[in-house]
């Protein structure tokens, strides 16, 4: 791990819950399935290892290098831990680093893993954003992509975070799934808006090498998704948000307001910092970036034995940095300023129509959006 002493650049701390119920067909994160691991890699022993990291990291960041603006609880599903453990984590974060004032404070949550007392505990915690993983209202959809949940959890669990007194609560859906029609997707954007989110994010569909699904597409079991069915799909789901009041800020998300964008993305979005908990987790300090082991089992060995978590790491050196922030920056409404590519790439996808001036800013248009790849190819020649 690299020694860390980075400017004040916002710092956001990352928890990755590596647990699940099931292993989606579909999915490629480091996640494993929750009674598959015994001994240091179990949830039981969980809590206690993340917390020895947040130890860590505030060693390595040394003091006053804090607050922490942003937590987030990603996975794999965090709210299958107690949510006294989630808790706990956050508490470390708080004592050991510091949170800001109004911090946001986020967990993943699949609608079938949480209760109106679950939700409560983690209000009461210090939790202030909730994200379930809806992925479509259509029971077909949801049975392709190997989500277990009932379609009519969603509303139910928005309405007990509702209850529970969050303050955002945000709906992930994905779209392109083999054997989804157009008004299938139609249902799902229904039933989201339906609820009232601050927050939707919708992902196309990807194949995934090594997954399940990458294996039904290769032997013909299901089609590939289809490149105009997704360009289709985009433009419902952005005319249906709009027109409830959600506008795009990043090409996959949309908020009510710019207080509902989700700011620990927008960390990550804007080459900010920060911290990774828990097994496969990346960090990004001051132009350094490390990742950790990612079997819960080696991460619990490591921690156990007092070591750092890290596998490896990386110093990106000013080419790169500047790389990365036409790759991610192109993709907000807040634009890529103009100042990282030459003038003439950025005239041939304005001449396209792919992008638009604004003022010493490069922003996309809906169609840019859909191309948004090809537009960084251009921008970068």
């Amino acid at each position: 791990m690299p020694s860390v002493d980075s400017p004040r650049t916002p710092l956001g701390v990352y928890v990755h819950v590596p647990f699940c119920a099931v292993r989606c067909g579909y999915c490629d994160f480091n996640t494993f399935t929750a009674t598959e691991l015994g001994g240091g890699g179990s949830q039981v022993d969980y809590v206690g290892h993340a917390v020895a990291e947040v130890e860590q990291a505030a060693r390595r960041l040394g003091p006053g290098r804090g607050p922490v603006e942003t937590v987030f609880f990603g996975g794999g599903t965090p709210t299958l831990l107690p949510s006294g453990d989630l808790t706990r984590i956050l508490g470390a974060v708080d004592d050991l680093l510091g949170l800001a004032p109004g911090a946001e404070v986020t967990t993943e949550a699949n609608p079938d893993s949480v209760t109106p007392e679950s939700l409560a505990a983690l209000r009461a915690g210090g939790f202030t954003r909730v994200s379930f993983g809806m992925q479509s209202a259509v029971p077909h959809v949801l049975q392709v992509l190997e989500r277990t949940h009932d379609p009519a959890r969603v509303a139910q669990a928005v309405q007990w975070a509702r209850e529970a007194g969050f303050e955002q609560v945000s709906l992930d859906l994905i779209y392109g799934t083999p054997g989804e029609s157009v008004s299938d997707w139609q249902a799902s954007i229904d039933a989201a808006l339906a609820c009232e989110p601050d927050h939707v994010s919708a992902y196309s569909l990807i194949v995934e090498d090594g997954t399940r699904l990458a294996r039904q597409v290769r032997t013909g079991l299901v089609p590939a998704p289809d490149d105009d069915d997704l360009a289709e799909k985009y433009a419902l789901a952005d005319n249906a948000f709009t027109a409830a009041g959600l506008e795009w800020y990043e090409v996959s998300n949309w908020a009510r307001d710019p207080a509902a964008r989700c700011r620990h993305n927008e960390l990550y979005w804007t080459s900010a910092d920060w911290w990774g908990i828990g097994p496969g987790a990346h960090s990004h300090v001051d132009g350094e970036r490390w990742w950790n082991v990612k079997h819960p089992s080696a991460y619990a060995a490591r921690i156990g034995a007092g070591e750092s978590p890290a596998a490896d790491g990386e110093r990106l050196d000013p080419e790169t940095r500047a790389l990365e922030r036409v790759l991610l920056e192109v993709r907000l409404r807040d634009g890529l300023p103009l100042s990282l590519v030459p003038s003439e790439r950025a005239a041939v996808v304005v001449e396209d129509g792919l992008a638009e001036r604004h003022d010493d800013r490069l922003v996309l248009t809906r169609r840019g959006r859909l191309l948004a790849d090809a537009v960084v190819r251009t921008l970068l020649g």
